[in-house]
């Protein structure tokens, strides 16, 4: 899994490359190439890089898992929120790329940016009494 998430990492961002820690194999570190090369553990990661770790982790995984079963979905629900403008166009890149290879991808978010570069969306609007709104491609009244 380690490997399809530095696949999917390099694309991303050219700073790290996950590895096992060798003391707790059950927990990753980073190498960060900005910082000679420092083995850091991924707690140590800002909120922006952690949500770049953890979608390559995610892409990774769906790709290890595509093998056996066909994943055709992903679904992200916030985190762009961490990252800076540099940081999402870089994710929403690769999430296009991802998306070329026939993936149907789905976003959850309120980050303004996002609204201007995904192009068909569905909107949820707060009504009254837990109620809500439903509007966009394939959402009817009902």
């Amino acid at each position: 899994m380690i490997k399809h998430a530095n696949s999917q990492l390099i694309k991303m961002h050219e700073r790290y490359q996950l590895i096992r820690d060798t003391k707790q194999p059950l927990e990753l570190n980073v190498i960060d190439s900005y910082q000679g090369d420092e083995i850091r553990s991924i707690k140590n990661l800002s909120g922006g890089e952690s949500f770049i770790v953890s979608l390559s982790l995610a892409l990774g995984l769906s790709k290890m898992a595509s093998r056996k079963v066909r994943v055709d979905s992903l679904f992200l629900d916030e985190g762009f929120g961490t990252l800076d403008e540099d940081a999402l166009t870089t994710a929403l890149d690769a999430l296009a790329e991802i998306q070329q290879d026939g993936k149907l991808i789905g976003v959850i978010s309120h980050i303004s940016a996002l609204k201007e570069r995904i192009s068909t969306q569905i909107e949820i609007k707060p009504i009254a009494n837990g109620r809500s709104n439903i509007t966009g491609p394939g959402c009817k009244k009902g």
